[in-house]
């Protein structure tokens, strides 16, 4: 398993594929993945065991013995793993702001502006609803209440 500190290294085209087919149809076996992936990418089982290894290297996957097959099993959700991805583009290309990136996202039409509009109140609401939640250390503290 992943140290918690620990960044896992990204995902290739091929890498990606499989991870896919391992979200969404949880705990498989290389053949498994094999079968499902043969229409759009061919590849031998061998090579799918392989990409199945590198990715329990990274973090992404581990596996448990069932008679002699390797039964692989998500370590990381995808949105989680979709988060790091995009944090590191805003480190790397926005100078770590996330406000720069929407901002540029809007300007070149890959999101609309009543999209993030509405996203932010979506935000709004859920960050009122967390405050507000038994146990929220937060609640009845602020100044604003």
């Amino acid at each position: 398993m992943i140290a918690t500190n620990q960044r896992p290294k990204g995902l290739g085209e091929i890498e990606q594929l499989v991870m896919d087919y391992v979200w969404s149809h949880g705990p498989c076996s290389a053949e498994d993945c094999r079968e499902a992936l043969a229409s759009t990418r061919p590849m031998k089982e061998s090579t799918v065991r392989t990409i199945l290894r590198r990715l329990e290297e990274k973090g992404f996957v581990a596996h448990e013995i069932k008679g002699r097959t390797y039964i692989y099993r998500p370590l990381q959700a995808r949105q989680n793993v979709a988060v790091r991805a995009v944090k590191h583009i805003i480190d790397r290309f926005c100078g770590g702001s996330a406000e720069e990136l929407l901002v540029g996202m809007v300007q070149n039409s890959v999101i609309r502006r009543d999209q993030l509009e509405k996203l932010a109140r979506r935000i709004s609401r859920e960050s009122a609803a967390a405050k507000n939640a038994p146990g929220s250390r937060s609640r009845g503290t602020s100044k604003e209440e």
